[in-house]
């Protein structure tokens, strides 16, 4: 996309004047995975999970989830929970603080620069911005703060958290249909637009008043199609066309 194409987007975007816009996270706002690497990434260094001796054992039984949850013996929303109830008895704190040190130095660089100006101009213009995600809350909180979107309009995997201390009861994982229902419980507005690139996100689309398919992988490419929703690349990703208003 060059620049004229970029400029388009945004302004067909802030042409609609929008008072409510749901974003997926990941392969939306940025390039890659941040759940999933995360995952990785605490598995491997000891920001989370200190001992390394616990750590070699929680990482052998995860690691053998995840890869159940790859041969799709597992579904979704089963192994999105568990990559946050997998950290029982860890401080929230110390989640936080790791969540955004991973972010700062993997992911930051990974922002579509013209998503992050979108959601700037959203919200200078009054809009109402949510991030809505199955990663974890404590990396879609850490990400925000680049986009300026405050906590209290994340929609994330999260949990219990007594005494500062995290526990394994799901207080939700917002995937395919948990998007919406997050979104109906906590905005209890119309949802004017709604943007996400993967199938997880179809319902999300479905229910806004105007769909965005951005960076879409070719499942949700085909959907948004047949549905007539606006599809745009950004920057860095394959070629596409945007369909038309």
């Amino acid at each position: 996309m060059n620049a004229a194409e970029r400029e388009a987007f945004l302004d067909l975007v802030l042409r609609l004047e929008l008072r409510v816009a749901a974003f997926d996270c990941d392969g939306t706002l940025w390039a890659g995975d941040a759940g999933e690497r995360f995952f990785d990434w605490e598995l491997r260094g000891g920001d989370v999970f200190p001992d390394s001796l616990s750590r070699g054992v929680l990482s052998r039984i995860w690691r053998e989830r995840y890869a159940a949850y790859k041969r799709g013996e597992l579904d979704e929303t089963t192994m999105c929970g568990e990559m946050v109830t997998m950290h029982k008895g860890v401080s929230e704190l110390k989640l936080m603080e790791a969540a955004a040190r991973f972010f700062d130095q993997f992911f930051d660089a990974q922002i579509f620069p013209e998503m992050r100006e979108l959601v700037r101009r959203l919200q200078e213009n009054g809009c109402e911005v949510w991030a809505v995600s199955s990663t974890n809350e404590w990396v879609i909180c850490a990400a925000m703060k680049h986009f300026g979107v405050p906590e209290r309009r994340v929609l994330a995997a999260k949990v219990e958290v007594e005494g500062g201390t995290c526990t394994d009861r799901l207080i939700r994982v917002p995937s395919g249909l948990g998007k919406p229902e997050a979104l109906r419980e906590a905005v209890k507005k119309e949802i004017d637009a709604a943007f996400g690139n993967s199938r997880w996100d179809t319902e999300m689309l479905a229910m806004a008043k105007h769909a965005f398919a951005v960076n879409p992988n070719p499942d949700l490419e085909s959907t948004a199609r047949e549905e007539g929703w606006r599809i745009y690349f950004p920057e860095g990703t394959r070629q596409g066309n945007s369909v038309p208003a």
